[in-house]
C-alpha cells in the first residue's frame, strides 16, 4: 500500500541520518514498520491518519509530488502556482483551496485638499533682507527676512524664536470650523512647534498641545507617525500641510499624511510658528505660508454653482508646472468624475495682475492644459475636458492683496 511505501521509507531515512535512533532499533525493523503502516493505513480509510504521521507525509510531500484533483478536475499544485497571477486571481484560488490568499491593501495616504479661500497668505514678495517680515508678529527670541538660494524666507535665529500672523483682530477667534494650513519647512534638526492659537494675544486653549513637526515625522498627542521607510528630510525643503474640519485634524509631510486625529481635545482659535534650537549656525527657515477656509464638497459645489473653484492647484512660479501638493485636489476632481461619468468639464485657467498681461493669458492657457493631462493621466476620458484660459481678465478678489491675489490664482472646473 502507499502509506506503508512511504512510512517505510521515511522511517529507514530517520534511521540512516540518527545514529541515536540507529542504536534503539531491533532487528526486525521492516516488518514491524510495515505492519504498523498497514494498520495505520486500514485505520485511516477516507480520513487523514493521526498528527504524527501527517507529519511525516506532509514532509516528503516534495518527493513524491502528490497531486490532488480539484473540483473543476484540473490538477492543482500549490508549489506551482504561478508567481504572475493577478491578486483578483490569488483571491479566487484562496476561495477554491480553502487556503487564505494574501490580503489586498487599499490606502489612500495623500488626501489634503486646500481650503477655498485664503484667510491669510505671505510669499514674503518685496520683503528687504534683513528685516522683520511685516506681515508677521513676534512674540520671542529673533527673526529676520533672509534670501536663500534667491528665495526671500523666514529666518529663525534664536532657540524658541516665535512669531504670529499679522491679523486685524488678533485676540479673536480668527479660524472658522473648517480651515487648512500649509507652509514650506527648512528644519536642519529638532523640530519646529506650531501651536493652534495666537501665543501673544489669545489665552492658551484647554487641553491644548502642538503640532510637532520633524525633519522624520510628526506628533500630536495622543497621535504621533514617522515618515515611511525610516525616511530623513532634514536639511531640506519640505511641505506641511494641516486640515482641520469641525474637530477633526490631520497633518502631512510632503505628500504622506502622518496625523489622524478623530476628535482634537481643544479648539482652535490662531497661530504660532515656534523654532527650536536654531542659532546663527544652523537657523531654520519656512516660507509661502498660507491659511483658508475649508467648504462644502466638489460635488455639492458643482450642483450649487455648476462649478468648482480650485486655488488648491499650484504651478512653479511663471510656470506651467505642476506643484506636488496640488495632487490631492486633482485626486479629488478625478475621483468625481469617475464617480458621475456623465459630468464635462471646461478647465480653465487664472492668474493675478502682476506681470506682463499678454504673458498671464499665455500661461493660464498652459496651467489649464497642464490639468487636462494629469486628469488625462489618471484615466478621465479626454473627450470630457476642453481647456481655455483668461489671464488675469477674471478677478475673483482684489489685486491689492496677497490673499487677494492667492484667490485670483486658481483653477476653475466649468460644467459644459
Amino acid at each position: 500500500m502507499q502509506y506503508s511505501m512511504i512510512f517505510t521509507l521515511v522511517f529507514a531515512l530517520m534511521i540512516f541520518l540518527s545514529p541515536e535512533v540507529k542504536s534503539q532499533v531491533k532487528v526486525d525493523v521492516k516488518g514491524k514498520v510495515n505492519r504498523e503502516a498497514d494498520n495505520r493505513a486500514n485505520r485511516a480509510t477516507d480520513r487523514a491518519i493521526d498528527k504524527g504521521f501527517d507529519k511525516l507525509e506532509e514532509g516528503i510531500k516534495g518527493v513524491f509530488k502528490k497531486k490532488d484533483k480539484s473540483a473543476t478536475g484540473k490538477d492543482t499544485d500549490a508549489e506551482d502556482a504561478d508567481e504572475e497571477s493577478s491578486a483578483s486571481e490569488t483571491q479566487a484560488a484562496g476561495e477554491k483551496t480553502g487556503k487564505s490568499a494574501d490580503p489586498v491593501l487599499s490606502w489612500s495616504k495623500y488626501d489634503f485638499v486646500p481650503g477655498d479661500k485664503v484667510i491669510y497668505e505671505d510669499n514674503l514678495t518685496g520683503e528687504k533682507n534683513g528685516e522683520f517680515p511685516s506681515r508677521w508678529d513676534l512674540f520671542d527670541g529673533n527673526v529676520e527676512v533672509a534670501v536663500l538660494d534667491g528665495e526671500n524666507v523666514i529666518m529663525f535665529r534664536e532657540y524658541g524664536s516665535t512669531i504670529i500672523p499679522y491679523m486685524k483682530d488678533p485676540e479673536t477667534d480668527y479660524l472658522p470650523d473648517i480651515f487648512t494650513i500649509e507652509f514650506d519647512a527648512f528644519i536642519p534638526h529638532d523640530h519646529i512647534q506650531v501651536f493652534l492659537f495666537d501665543d501673544k494675544n489669545q489665552s492658551t486653549p484647554r487641553g491644548h498641545t502642538p503640532l510637532y513637526v520633524m525633519g522624520y515625522g510628526m506628533e500630536l498627542s495622543p497621535a504621533s507617525s514617522d515618515l515611511p521607510g525610516g525616511e530623513k528630510l532634514e536639511n531640506t525643503w519640505i511641505h506641511v500641510s494641516a486640515a482641520y474640519t469641525s474637530g477633526k485634524f490631520k497633518a502631512y509631510i510632503n505628500d504622506t499624511r502622518l496625523i489622524n486625529i478623530p476628535h482634537l481635545s481643544f479648539e482652535p482659535t490662531g497661530i504660532s510658528i515656534r523654532a527650536l534650537h536654531s542659532s546663527d549656525k544652523t537657523p531654520y527657515y519656512i516660507k509661502n505660508i498660507r491659511v483658508a477656509e475649508g467648504g462644502v464638497s466638489y460635488y455639492d459645489r458643482f450642483l450649487q454653482d455648476g462649478k468648482i473653484i480650485a486655488n488648491g492647484i499650484r504651478f512653479d512660479v511663471n510656470k506651467a508646472t505642476l506643484k506636488p501638493e496640488s495632487m490631492g485636489v486633482i485626486n479629488e476632481i478625478a475621483t468625481l468624475m469617475k464617480q458621475h461619468p456623465e459630468i464635462k468639464f471646461s478647465v480653465e485657467g487664472h492668474t493675478d495682475s502682476d506681470g506682463d498681461d499678454a504673458f498671464n493669458q499665455t500661461l493660464s492657457e498652459q496651467r489649464a492644459a497642464t490639468v487636462v493631462g494629469a486628469l488625462t493621466k489618471m484615466g478621465i476620458a479626454s473627450d470630457r475636458m476642453s481647456s481655455k484660459g483668461w489671464g488675469e481678465s477674471k478677478p475673483v478678489d482684489s489685486n491689492g492683496t496677497p490673499e487677494g491675489k492667492a484667490n485670483n490664482r486658481r483653477v476653475e472646473f466649468v460644467k459644459i
